[in-house]
């Protein structure tokens, strides 16, 4: 048990109109130069916090985190709720904090950390217990700090630059999503009118312009399952099942008031291996054509591409399932939630 590997690989194919999704510094859609040519881009960053935003639909909000620099406050309020005067509370918290090893607890104003830190719910609780107690063992606070962890924090992982003992090592890898095709950016120029100008007034109270694209995404995250298992224990079943259903359904919020962009997939190609995770974006380093639209090749290129890497470098993996397209490869053909039903007994018959 302890040698065995087991990985969940998605692969997401999906189509998003105009929009501005994913912004770089300048207000510019994110891109990414692949196989010689401009790619439209969605960083797993942004990806990432899209998914930790829908967890909070899925789980309990004592199974997640939170990530923050205002870890004290959290502790400060348990204790204010158990009659703790707010001072006190604020002292009591930071000296927690700092017996269990994070050293820099950053601004005597507001008692923040030097940087984010993520904290779980239940530690949190557990924290404020030993406060309460009034425990004087370091080691205590120390292992409250590294026990029951959050489903995000064992996905996404922890580090702490303080205390290397109190990091933990991420079970999930996001890659940055590429658009499958060669991507050029356009410009929209827009106006609004003040509503309340004179009607002899033919003048726009504001002038802009916004860049866009659209694009097909190909999107692909992997899950350690006997890693997340060594961390989180018997909740991991649930926990990949709740992170394939924020994967898939989750979208990035840039400009999307604006854009009324979000899609859902036209594929999702899932495996569950025992060998290694494979990422398939090599099946687009030759960009897609597309002349009469990008998805049914990409669709096309992307089991091309795993049926060579199947017949030349691994075999094909224990399970596999396609939702949005016809039985290929021999996956197994399931709609969203007959998916989500049978993950989660696969994990849970392989862990046990």
């Amino acid at each position: 048990m302890s040698n065995k590997r087991l990985y969940v690989d998605f692969h997401v194919i999906q189509t998003v109109p105009p929009s501005c999704v994913n912004r770089d510094d300048t207000g510019r859609p994110k891109t990414a130069f692949y196989g010689g040519v401009n790619r439209s881009r969605v960083s797993s960053q942004s990806w990432k916090h899209a998914v930790r935003v829908m967890f909070k639909e899925i789980f309990d909000d004592e199974k997640l985190g939170f990530r923050t620099k205002y870890v004290a406050k959290l502790i400060a309020d348990k204790l204010v709720a158990a009659g703790f005067d707010e001072e006190k509370a604020m002292k009591k918290a930071t000296e927690a904090l700092t017996n269990a090893g994070l050293k820099k607890i950053g601004d005597k104003k507001d008692n923040t950390t030097g940087a984010l830190f993520f904290i779980s719910a239940l530690q949190v609780e557990k924290l404020a217990e030993l406060v309460l107690n009034d425990e004087k063992d370091k080691k205590k606070y120390k292992e409250a700090l590294n026990s029951l962890p959050s489903v995000d924090m064992s996905l996404f992982g922890r580090m702490v630059a303080d205390d290397v003992n109190l990091n933990v090592d991420a079970s999930c890898q996001v890659a940055h999503s590429i658009s499958t095709h060669a991507v050029e950016s356009e410009y929209d120029y827009f106006t609004a009118l003040d509503d309340c100008s004179k009607l002899d007034n033919a003048g726009a109270g504001h002038l802009g312009t916004m860049e866009f694209n659209s694009s097909t995404l190909y999107r692909y995250a992997t899950v350690n399952v006997m890693d997340l298992f060594k961390t989180i224990g018997t909740d991991v079943a649930d926990a990949v099942e709740g992170f394939a259903r924020a994967f898939i359904f989750s979208m990035p919020t840039g400009k999307q008031n604006s854009y009324a962009n979000r899609t859902l997939p036209d594929l999702i190609y899932v495996t569950v291996r025992e060998d290694q995770p494979v990422n398939f974006s090599g099946a687009f380093e030759e960009p897609v054509k597309g002349k009469e639209g990008f998805v049914s090749e990409s669709k096309t290129k992307l089991f091309d591409y795993a049926k060579e890497i199947y017949d030349n470098y691994c075999s094909q993996p224990k399970y596999s399932f396609v939702i949005g397209n016809d039985e290929i490869l021999g996956a197994e053909k399931k709609n969203i939630n007959e998916f989500l039903t049978q993950l989660h007994e696969i994990i849970t018959n392989e862990v046990n």
